[in-house]
């Protein structure tokens, strides 16, 4: 099978599977459901083999098997991988954010922005929609107000005759398209510093919300939320490593025993949870950190304008303009920064619905029994550095936290951090010491949490095992000849393209590079210096020159000769009677004048 076909079949059962889902009452995203197909293939009790190509029955066994995954609504696993694919598809970097935030800004005015630079206005009356549509523009672009408003557009109408009037719009249009937008924006920028000034001067400002304010609410709000949330899930956390710190000491096997599995699943889940409130604290954070310097500027360069303003009669644009442009940057990165806070809000009330379930199946009445006698520890008195490797693939899926006091080692490349020196001694032993899985198959230390994350998909993000994935091997008969990770492809086609010319050609025919040709040159000049020019013409030689005459065309002439005649004449007709001679009578002949007159012709 070739890949485009194997691409085509696994389209056509990520689309069955999430319409049998839909018909069953539960919407799920394909990329979801992707996940899902990948998960129940790579694990290996599945008995999934890839090598060949996929019967029907195999393709049934696969979409009835991710069906009931996705339908579990019982599982903190399945929501696990719901928040790590609900994470992956809505957040992104903050650089990479505002670069696509503002490039969907772009997007939806380009309409506007072609309609401006492709305008071939030559009346009054189209002139002047032409400015109307610049002003609507600018007031669009800058989000200052809207451009229904009539106060907001007499304000910005105002503020950008001042510095544009409406008598500048012929040379604006003689410009070539990109010198127009280069302009607008320039317009933009000076427009909006204008308006913001003035609203700190208390002369306008209308339509302008005051982001200063707004943020300092915003942000503690949304640093508190974010606290609150985050300690939460880590008391869950911690809770759900005691039991598990209980129950593994030998001496309390034998009492009754909770659900270790689902407590495992619950705690990957709160650990996962944790980290992605984590990153959007830390977002929070810079926000916070961002938005008060932009305002101590901010606020500095009003400061600065007002006295130059205030102090001068007549100010030079060369002066000003640069200032109105600075505190328009400034106010556009306060917008961002309350955009940005307002997709981390989102992004945290919509992760809360993955962590809800473990906390509504394991309550505090529920877990009391059985934290009665244990320890409880938080991270920072585990002194976390990542997950203890040793108990990560001993125990299954108990991430219990590592403690760099004890100890780091490295081994093939990888860094191991231990919660106690038992785990980090039994390792360090024999790091490809091997024991028996789950399928009765062995493997080392190193690669069991590959493997585990095999049976438990939701590892794969949280443990960070992208990599190891990238290459590893989907069947359950890899571990058959002793490699669980296959060597990766170290040759590929590749292709690189590169501008003919890069920078804009300037050639100087005149250069020379030859030092003897230049001093041939310079002597040259040299000698013309004390040479004169001499020349002379002859009586012949001036008719080599070239003469230019003008004259007069000749006019036009008419001559006409002498009009068409004609003449016409009747047609003489008789008719002579008497000549049958039939009668007995003496035949008498008689002549009868038929001619018509010409007068009766016509």
């Amino acid at each position: 099978m070739s890949k485009a076909q194997a691409e085509s079949v696994i389209k056509n059962i990520i689309r069955e599977i999430a319409q049998e889902c839909a018909t069953q009452g539960q919407a799920v995203s394909e990329t979801l459901v992707a996940f899902i197909v990948k998960a129940i293939v790579l694990n290996p009790e599945n008995d999934f083999n890839v090598d060949r190509a996929l019967t029907r029955d195999d393709v049934e066994r696969l979409i009835q098997k991710c069906v009931e995954t996705l339908l579990d609504n019982e599982s903190p696993s399945l929501d696990t991988i719901k928040m790590q694919v609900y994470f992956d598809m809505n957040y992104t970097g903050r650089e990479e954010f505002l670069t696509e935030h503002k490039r969907v800004l772009d997007n939806r005015l380009d309409i506007v922005l072609r309609e401006i630079t492709d305008s071939r206005a030559r009346t009054k009356e189209e002139l002047e929609a032409l400015y109307r549509k610049m002003v609507s523009f600018i007031i669009l672009k800058s989000g200052l107000g809207s451009p229904t408003d009539i106060n907001v557009v007499r304000e910005a109408t105002a503020a950008l005759q001042s510095i544009f009037p409406q008598t500048e719009l012929g040379p604006f249009l003689a410009m070539v398209k990109k010198d127009k937008e280069r302009q607008l924006q320039e317009l933009i920028l000076i427009v909006t510093g204008i308006r913001l000034f003035n609203k700190d001067c208390g002369k306008g400002g209308e339509g302008i919300d005051d982001l200063p304010s707004l943020l300092s609410e915003a942000i503690p709000e949304t640093l508190n939320n974010i606290d609150q949330n985050l300690g939460a899930i880590r008391q869950m956390a911690y809770k759900y490593t005691a039991i598990l710190n209980k129950y593994q000491d030998p001496h309390n096997r034998n009492e009754s025993v909770p659900n270790f599995s689902l407590i495992k699943d619950s705690l990957v889940n709160s650990r996962q949870h944790e980290g992605f409130l984590q990153i959007l604290l830390d977002d929070a954070h810079k926000c916070n950190d961002h938005s008060k310097s932009v305002e101590i500027e901010l606020k500095d360069r009003l400061n600065g304008l007002r006295t130059i303003v205030q102090s001068k009669t007549a100010v030079p644009t060369a002066q000003v303009y640069p200032q109105f442009i600075r505190v328009a940057q400034l106010w556009r990165g306060l917008q961002d920064e309350l955009v940005l806070l307002s997709v981390l809000n989102n992004i945290l009330y919509s992760l809360e619905p993955f962590a809800r379930l473990h906390q509504e199946i394991f309550t505090d009445e529920v877990l009391e029994p059985y934290l009665e006698y244990a320890n409880i520890l938080s991270d920072e008195e585990r002194v976390q550095y990542g997950f203890c490797a040793y108990t990560c693939a001993i125990e299954d899926r108990f991430l219990l936290p590592g403690d760099p006091n004890i100890g780091i080692i490295r081994y093939k490349g990888h860094n191991f951090a231990f919660s106690s020196q038992e785990a980090a001694h039994e390792f360090a032993s024999d790091p490809d010491n091997t024991y028996f899985l789950l399928n009765s198959k062995t493997a080392s230390y190193i690669n069991m949490a590959t493997e585990n994350a095999k049976f438990h998909p939701e590892l794969i993000q949280l443990l960070e095992l992208h990599k190891q994935f990238a290459t590893i091997s989907p069947y359950g008969r890899a571990a058959d000849s002793g490699k669980m990770v296959e060597a990766p492809v170290t040759k590929a086609d590749m292709g690189t393209q590169t501008d003919t010319h890069i920078l804009e050609s300037n050639i100087v025919k005149s250069y020379e590079w030859n030092e003897w040709e230049l001093r041939r040159k310079a002597l040259k000049l040299a000698n013309l210096r004390t040479k004169v020019t001499h020349s002379a013409q002859t009586n012949l030689s001036h008719f080599r020159r070239d003469n230019i005459s003008q004259v007069y065309l000749p006019k036009e002439n008419k001559t006409q000769t002498k009009k068409d005649s004609y003449s016409k004449v009747p047609k003489p007709s008789r008719y002579i009677s008497g000549l049958r001679g039939c009668s007995s009578e003496d035949t008498v002949m008689q002549t009868v004048d038929l001619t018509v007159t010409v007068e009766e012709d016509l």
